[in-house]
């Protein structure tokens, strides 16, 4: 593994600083640059492959419209376009199920790793669950948190502690 630069977290090490995205090109370059890094941060925050995908093409829409008014590195925005999108749940789930006679297959939950882990960040709220995703998972520090989430470093942290307490209690990662 590489040496970051000073100041640059695993997630900025991921995605190059575009320096404008206000034409085409440099949103094109963006968006391939960091589309992994942005599917994975979209599938922590909602657990669901397929709603993680809608969030970053919801993101990604959005960042198109401001493309303009971004300086610099692109990704801290983008990222707080997708964090509060997430913590805003104003996206409606589908409805269109079709009620079938057949029940499909279902995978083992043994067969996922760490499905306990992913269980008990679904049991904690959104806004605590979107710290905790960005501060250890995403790798970012607690002024960058607070930065992509524009709340204050205090509330990052009581935010965190208050996860990590819930996630200490949470019989679903009760060590036996």
């Amino acid at each position: 593994m590489s040496a970051l630069n000073p100041g640059e977290t695993a997630a900025t090490a991921a995605c190059p600083a575009v320096t404008t995205m206000a034409d085409r090109a440099g949103f094109d370059e963006f968006v391939v640059a960091s589309s992994g890094s942005l599917l994975r941060t979209a599938y922590l925050l909602t657990r669901d492959p397929h709603l993680a995908e809608d969030l970053v093409q919801t993101t990604l829409a959005k960042a198109w419209f401001a493309r303009r008014r971004i300086n610099g590195d692109p990704a801290p925005y983008v990222r707080r376009i997708m964090v509060n999108e997430f913590a805003s749940g104003r996206r409606r789930r589908w409805r269109g199920e079709h009620p079938t006679a057949d029940l499909p297959e279902t995978h083992s939950p043994a067969s996922e790793p760490h499905t306990d882990l992913w269980h008990a960040l679904a049991n904690l709220p959104r806004r605590q669950r979107a710290v905790i995703v960005l501060r250890y998972f995403d790798d970012l520090t607690e002024a960058e948190t607070a930065r992509a989430l524009r709340i204050s470093v205090g509330t990052v942290k009581s935010q965190t502690a208050r996860a990590l307490a819930k996630l200490r209690i949470d019989p679903l990662l009760e060590v036996n």
